[in-house]
């Protein structure tokens, strides 16, 4: 029996760099161009993911348990922000009845 190959040794290192590049991109753009919070907060999400994608392809390709661990704090961190970011964006909806990310300056003082 030969050894047993994974799927990290299947596919290039260089497909994987070339999607999370390509889903990281997409993430920015969302963040740039839209005004509504809850689409910004989902190109955050994105950007996080593929910045995990990135860090567990390397992690197997290099043998290294490292990139994985780097991976589940990436993850504590993305539901800390989805959790205090929803509450904000409620606090803001009662206020302003709208998640418009331009009307916000009605919260002023």
């Amino acid at each position: 029996m030969g050894s047993a190959i994974t799927q990290f040794q299947i596919i290039p290192l260089q497909y994987y760099i070339l999607f999370c590049s390509a889903l990281f991109s997409i993430g920015v753009i969302g963040v740039l161009a839209k005004r509504n919070a809850l689409v910004i907060f989902m190109s955050v999400e994105l950007m996080l993911n593929s910045a995990n994608l990135l860090l567990a392809a390397f992690s197997a390709y290099r043998n290294d348990p490292a990139g994985q661990i780097f991976v589940f704090f990436i993850m504590v961190v993305a539901a800390a922000e989805v959790a205090i970011g929803l509450a904000l964006l409620v606090v803001v909806y009662r206020s302003t009845h709208s998640i418009d990310i331009y009307k916000l300056d009605r919260l002023k003082w």
